[in-house]
């Protein structure tokens, strides 16, 4: 049995079926991540002692019969904004160097308590602000898919940890698709919940009213299972929500007939990729041909998405990290008096984008800009979230592509950091209007690189997306 082939829920039934153990998936993780972690650099931190310590703990319990969940024994690993208790949380920054909390996020106690076994810290954009994982202070990580390729960003570690093989699934946060971008250039499945669904309770904050933690995994099945274990209502997220239908695997069920799909026109258009275009026409042709209802409607305000969503997330980040000021915790300069340490701690602490976007969102806050510019974005906010109740006032899901394009060379984003934004376009109106999406592979272009098919639920429509989702995936298994 080749361990690191199999997905999260395979892996979990053989170590609660005797045929390996937590031990034994941790060492053959470990071991992967010795042999290609100098060439994709998914990890920030990798606690090799703790993670096999946890491990031996855990295989005691499932043992014991007192873990007898699908994830017990599965090693996991976690985006390096969630904080940890015990272990480093850098936030990918120089500010955070030193950072090691005293508590850990809900969703990662989630999975502790259902057995899975942290491994360490994955790699991101520093404070999860760009989309390719270059802006990180520890170095890019790199696409396992063409290492001269980015894994898309923020969360661009873990989606190339679980493509590598470097774990088995991991945690990701999303503010404007920085769960769904890297799934799809990664060729993994990747998943934001509807706002509220996980607790956001010791997730480093960027966006607070788009932040949204959610699974990185190799199918659809591990993504059902791993949102079942990490939803919940939490008392220490005022914008937690409790909900009763978080059954996720229910809904792995295969069977899209009836299923009114809608593909926005405007997500077809100029500037996406032909082949990309290609792929995800495809993916609604085989739905269609199994049952599903498609067709093509025009979906308005995508023009304004990466406007609005830029100024409002800027905004929510420049006020987020005013904590950051090297006094109680973190990376501190030296400097004669209050004021130059402020100043130098910041200056030396944070990296370029992050100060390009704490300058855009206190410009935007800024007295006799703030109507101008931020009470413009929130109506604008309002407008897509009312574009998209419409929507699905006619259809169950929509569907279209993840990113314009495949994952880009190392290098060429970052000199155009506008251009960058763009590559947004697709996934910033589902955190605008608080909405679940999924990611899935949907076929390589010419270059070998995946294309990510993006489906998009009503609120709280999760069910519908996992079982729509599902469906293709095991439609597409079946015809290759």
């Amino acid at each position: 049995m080749e361990l690191l082939s199999l997905s999260a829920v395979e892996l979990g039934a053989a170590v609660k079926e005797g045929k390996t153990t937590a031990v034994e998936a941790m060492r053959a993780v470990l071991d992967r991540i010795e042999q290609t972690e100098e060439l994709y650099h998914c990890y920030v931190t990798v606690d090799r002692d703790g993670a096999l310590a946890r491990a031996k703990e855990v295989q005691k319990k499932i043992e014991a019969g007192e873990l007898t969940g699908p994830l017990a024994g599965v090693p996991v690993a976690v985006k390096d904004n969630l904080c940890t208790e015990g272990i480093l949380t850098t936030c990918a920054s120089r500010i955070l160097e030193n950072f090691v909390p005293t508590f850990s996020a809900e969703a990662v106690l989630n999975l502790e308590r259902a057995g899975a076994v942290l491994i360490g810290k994955t790699n991101m954009d520093e404070f999860a602000m760009g989309s390719t994982t270059e802006t990180s202070a520890y170095g890019v990580t790199r696409n396992p898919r063409n290492p001269n390729h980015v894994p898309g960003g923020s969360s661009g570690g873990s989606a190339a940890a679980v493509a590598a093989g470097e774990c088995f699934f991991a945690l990701g946060s999303d503010t404007g698709g920085s769960i769904r971008q890297p799934a799809a250039f990664c060729g993994v499945v990747g998943m934001k919940p509807t706002y509220g669904t996980v607790s956001r309770y010791g997730l480093v904050a960027y966006g607070s009213s788009l932040d949204q933690i959610g699974p990185l995994c190799r199918n659809v099945e591990d993504c059902a299972v791993i949102l079942e274990v990490i939803a919940s209502h939490d008392k220490k997220d005022s914008t937690s929500v409790a909900r009763s239908d978080t059954d996720f695997t229910s809904a792995l069920v295969k069977d899209v007939s009836g299923m009114r799909i809608g593909i926005p026109r405007d997500y077809l258009g100029e500037g996406l990729d032909p082949e990309v275009k290609a792929a995800v026409r495809k993916a609604a042709a085989l739905l269609e041909k199994n049952g599903a209802v498609v067709e093509e409607f025009d979906l308005s305000l995508v023009d304004y998405a990466i406007p609005a969503y830029y100024t409002i997330a800027s905004a929510e980040a420049s006020s987020n990290l005013e904590r950051f000021d090297g006094i109680k915790y973190g990376f501190r300069a030296e400097a004669e008096g209050l004021h130059q340490m402020y100043k130098k701690t910041r200056s030396q602490g944070f990296g370029p984008e992050v100060k390009r976007r704490i300058m855009l969102g206190s410009f935007v806050l800024s007295s006799g800009y703030y109507d101008a510019y931020y009470l413009k974005a929130l109506r604008v906010k309002a407008m897509i979230k009312k574009a998209f109740d419409d929507a699905f006032a006619k259809y169950d899901c929509i569907l279209g592509p993840a990113a314009p394009t495949t994952a880009p060379e190392l290098g060429k984003s970052l000199a155009d950091p506008i251009k960058m934004y763009l590559g947004d376009i697709y996934t910033v109106s589902v955190n605008l209007a608080g909405l679940p999406g999924i990611c899935l592979p949907c076929g390589e272009d010419s270059k070998g690189l995946p294309i990510g098919l993006q489906l998009i639920g009503d609120c709280f429509q999760e069910k519908k997306l996992l079982q729509a989702a599902y469906t293709y995936e095991q439609l597409s298994d079946s015809e290759s």
